[in-house]
């Protein structure tokens, strides 16, 4: 199905398999539909504010050519020591991540938007999640890295597999914003567009 020919219906503004996953939990109808959007670092723009920022785009940039639908745009930063950790894309990147964050504590910030244009309907929310890091061995790294090849994953880890074996704790209001979309807040905003859940 492509956007032309959406009328209606729930739409995740994203190419991400993670959170197709988690939307999949809901229960409820939806296509993806990849956000044509840039999601470069605007100058002095703070990881709050980027995140909001891209989360938004997303849903607006589906939204304008589905203005019927309801249409989720989420995105996701990691935060150290005040500095924005991007996806490592391979193995040196991740490995060097990943030691870099032993013994730190780190904070995970997902937005998710959701609008509707045709019924006027705009929201957003940000979770923060703050995970405390074991102090990690290296060889310990370099296990699990060739154990999940977490390449494409903000923070070099999979949370909701191995890579919980990395943390001593993890800080949340919800359970699913780690992994990239918080579905309790999602879910509460779906239900706001007149989209039937339980």
């Amino acid at each position: 199905m492509n956007s032309e020919s959406l009328s209606e219906g729930l739409i995740l503004a994203s190419s991400s398999k993670y959170r197709k996953y988690l939307l999949e939990r809901l229960q409820i109808p939806f296509v993806c539909l990849s956000p044509d959007i840039d999601e470069t670092t605007l100058p002095g723009e703070s990881p709050l504010e980027l995140v909001a920022r891209l989360a938004m785009k997303k849903a607006q940039s589906v939204s304008h050519a589905n203005p019927r639908a309801v249409v989720i745009g989420s995105d996701q930063v990691a935060v150290c020591n005040g500095r924005i950790i991007g996806k490592p894309g391979r193995y040196q990147a991740a490995l060097e991540q990943l030691l870099s964050f032993s013994g730190q504590t780190i904070e995970f910030l997902t937005a998710v938007a959701v609008q509707c244009l045709a019924s006027g309907f705009n929201d957003m929310y940000i979770d923060t999640t703050v995970v405390g890091f074991r102090v990690l061995k290296v060889d310990e790294v370099e296990r699990y890295l060739v154990a999940e090849e977490p390449f494409d994953c903000a923070g070099a880890f999979k949370a909701e597999s191995l890579g919980i074996a990395l943390f001593e704790y993890i800080r949340s209001d919800d359970p699913t914003a780690l992994v990239g979309l918080p579905l309790i807040r999602t879910a509460a905003m779906l239900r706001q567009t007149g989209l039937q859940l339980p």
